[in-house]
């Protein structure tokens, strides 16, 4: 099976938040770091079919996983 390259810009349009590199910086800041026990989908921030999209597309190993888990990565550094 084929896999699609996406970008954060991508992710964040695919969640429906606002994909600016500007916007997406900002999301970033105001929310980490998460608890390290905290998985990504876990959030408090994501709506139920935020959560539900991020936990099956790093879950499923789907399209969109290596860029969830670079997201996940950047949630969870230091600030």
């Amino acid at each position: 099976m084929e896999h699609t390259q996406h970008d954060l810009s991508h992710l964040f349009a695919q969640l429906g938040r606002p994909n600016g590199a500007a916007e997406i910086a900002s999301f970033i800041a105001a929310h980490r770091p998460l608890p390290g026990g905290t998985e990504l989908h876990e959030a408090a921030f994501w709506s139920s079919s935020q959560a539900l999209f991020l936990c099956e597309a790093i879950g499923d190993d789907a399209d969109w996983a290596q860029v969830a888990e670079r997201l996940n990565g950047e949630l969870h550094a230091e600030k």
